[in-house]
């Protein structure tokens, strides 16, 4: 790895180009991860359901085809068409097909090679922000796992374990070679950042009944606060709620519905951690200057 990162700092144009294809071939994998993710974990929870309560349901062998990230093959949603190598080119098949299936001419959603681009975009910017050093490559790796958080949370209001899991347990392992931030920061990060968001959780629900929000927002910060420190914390914190608060505002207004609109959290949590791991310093001074008016 180091050997890499030494020939990649003799060219900076070439890192960046390297992690952009390599970043747009990542987004396609994403794609899959943010739409199959969900739904392997839905049909987990319901086998583990029928398990515990009609196992005798269970008894009987039933073959039930695989369905992960690898397993069935990508097909058309419309004709089952089978997505040959050449059409599953990120961003050029899509331009290629004129953003059309190669069987069935039905339009494809322009949202894949959206999220292709922007993944390669954020990672190869977090490169050259970074350089080819380590900090740049597990930001990259970062920015890969926040990109599929942030649209399975748009989509399902859910942030799967699988992923802020390892999240949390990579920032603390990282802090041991002091990577973003040193051992301790790190590791009341990741407590604060969790218990933090549990406080607030429990008091607003003796408060008003009400759940206003999942587990998964708990070890998401718990995750960023291991990346940038308890030091990162209340940046995530002000800069996710604020931007979470206002585009409540506008969706109440729009739809009319009220208080009773759900709002996933993750979202805004993802792009205040990354902006944080990014800024922290900056943004940290700037608001102390603006506070303290020196």
């Amino acid at each position: 790895m180091d050997a890499i990162l030494s020939l990649m700092q003799q060219s900076l144009p070439t890192f960046l180009i390297s992690v952009f294809i390599f970043s747009l071939l990542v987004g396609s994998f994403l794609n899959v991860v943010i739409y199959r993710l969900p739904i392997m974990m839905e049909r987990a929870w319901k086998a583990e359901y029928q398990s515990y309560f009609h196992s005798d349901d269970l008894n009987e062998a039933t073959t039930v085809p695989p369905f992960n990230l690898v397993k069935p093959d990508s097909t058309c949603p419309h004709c089952q068409h089978k997505i040959r190598a050449w059409e599953n080119i990120p961003l050029i098949s899509y331009l290629f097909l004129g953003g059309k299936c190669a069987n069935c001419k039905a339009s494809i959603s322009i949202r894949y090679p959206l999220v292709e681009l922007f993944t390669a975009l954020v990672a190869t910017f977090s490169a050259w922000h970074f350089g080819a050093t380590s900090q740049g490559v597990w930001a990259i790796f970062i920015v890969f796992v926040l990109i599929a958080l942030l649209f399975i949370d748009l989509d399902k209001m859910l942030l799967p374990d699988q992923l802020t899991l390892p999240l949390v347990w990579l920032g603390l392992l990282l802090s041991t070679q002091s990577v973003f931030v040193s051992p301790v920061d790190a590791i009341i990060g990741a407590a604060v950042g969790y218990m933090s968001l549990w406080c607030v959780y429990w008091a607003f629900k003796l408060l008003t009944g009400k759940e206003g929000m999942g587990y998964g927002d708990f070890k998401l910060l718990a995750a960023l606060g291991a990346f940038t420190g308890w030091q990162g914390l209340p940046i995530i914190i002000l800069l996710s709620s604020v931007v979470g608060a206002c585009v409540g505002i506008v969706l109440m207004i729009s739809q009319r519905k009220g208080q009773s609109v759900a709002i996933p959290f993750g979202p805004y949590l993802a792009v205040a951690g990354y902006l944080t791991l990014l800024y922290k310093t900056p943004i940290t001074n700037m608001y102390l200057a603006w506070v303290f008016g020196s």
